[in-house]
């Protein structure tokens, strides 16, 4: 499901004006036109959801397959490339469809009733992603994730995936403290989603309290690298 999703993603932006590469959208002002029209339209627009419009609550089930620019599309995919398929290996398949479209929702309706008066359109599946890595968090933080450091020439190094991903949610965080609601990253929704799939990952899976013997006790569950 991983793959699907990251895949359907991809092939809905390219077909829509947001990826300006579909001609039936046209060029310049009529392809300004078209994007705005695309994200109002299948966006999430805070004010609208709680104006009483019933078709507004499908909004952010929709918006979870929007994105606003290819930068937007391919951070999104290499987030859930990295995180989402040891994630669903544990969850199962289908808890984990239902999952992401869930924590996706919740998290873009928690940004909505942040911020009830906003006119501006929310769209993309950080929310649904962010919760893949609170979820990441809790079942392999000990896991060794790949990152590229600006600041040492993008030279490839490994940490633990607790340190990473809790750096991650700082960031976030800090951030979130100063979203304006205005036009950018609803960096809200980040930390809601991230919120929501660590809580449910330590509900879902935390392990049974049981009385073992020392002979009979089960090896530990090693974990995979990403």
């Amino acid at each position: 499901m991983t793959n699907l999703l990251i895949a359907l993603c991809c092939a809905l932006f390219v077909l829509s004006p947001a990826s300006g590469l579909n001609p039936l959208y046209g060029t310049g002002d009529a392809l300004v036109q078209a994007q705005t029209a695309y994200f109002e339209r299948w966006g999430v627009i805070p004010r609208d959801l709680w104006a009483g419009h019933p078709a507004a609550w499908l909004a952010p089930l929709t918006a979870l397959f929007v994105h606003g620019s290819w930068l937007h599309l391919l951070g999104n995919a290499l987030f859930l490339h990295v995180f989402g398929g040891m994630t669903e290996a544990r969850m199962g398949r289908t808890a984990y469809t239902v999952f992401y479209v869930v924590t996706g929702y919740l998290a873009l309706l928690g940004y909505a009733t942040a911020h009830a008066a906003s006119g501006q359109t929310l769209v993309g599946a950080s929310g649904s992603i962010s919760g893949v890595l609170g979820a990441f968090l809790y079942l392999f933080p000990r896991a060794r994730v790949t990152s590229l450091l600006p600041f040492l020439f993008f030279l490839p190094l490994r940490f633990p995936a607790w340190a990473v991903l809790l750096f991650w949610f700082a960031l976030q965080w800090l951030a979130a403290q100063r979203d304006p609601a205005g036009p950018g990253v609803a960096y809200l929704a980040h930390v809601i989603g991230f919120a929501l799939g660590f809580l449910y990952a330590w509900a879902r899976h935390r392990p049974a309290t049981v009385e073992v013997t020392r002979a009979n006790a089960p090896a530990t569950e090693g974990e995979s690298q990403p």
